[in-house]
């Protein structure tokens, strides 16, 4: 199976959960190809946010390799599942998803939050340091999440 995390610039939100999904997905031992990009090219070829990969190395997660890219037209063929972190990221990756690609899409926390009222993961570039915490604290439940939802489809 392949997954991509979807953010606005592929620097601090989409890398982290890559690096999370990756590490966990290891830890329990499920076969994935796990990919990130933005919808923005802005920030194009560089790597994850210094505060994010400090805030994920803080808890053993590894961001070696990760590189901002925007999202491409061939993603939605190619990924199983297009995760996005905020409704921002939907409206946008929605206008570009074929129609026959769309059930591939869905926010990454509606696979730990079932109520549909916490499906964003706030932006934290503008934050405070303490804001790239807390991307990761919803970004674990999320991974973990779509890992059980994974793994009960075989």
């Amino acid at each position: 199976m392949k997954v991509l995390m979807v953010c606005m610039g592929n620097i601090c939100r989409s890398p982290t959960a890559e690096a999370v999904l990756r590490k966990k997905a290891d830890e329990r031992g499920i076969d994935l190809h796990i990919d990130s990009a933005g919808t923005l090219s802005l920030h194009a070829g560089n790597n994850p946010d210094p505060r994010s990969i400090d805030a994920g190395e803080g808890r053993g997660y590894d961001f070696s390799g990760i590189t901002s890219r925007p999202i491409a037209d061939y993603d939605f063929e190619y990924f199983d599942i297009i995760a996005l972190m905020d409704d921002d990221n939907w409206e946008e990756v929605m206008m570009r998803c074929p129609p026959n690609y769309r059930h591939k899409v869905h926010y990454l926390l509606n696979f730990a939050f079932k109520d549909n009222e916490n499906h964003e993961v706030p932006d934290p570039y503008y934050s405070h340091d303490k804001g790239f915490d807390e991307v990761l604290d919803l970004v674990e439940k999320g991974c973990d999440g779509l890992l059980d939802w994974v793994k009960q489809r075989g």
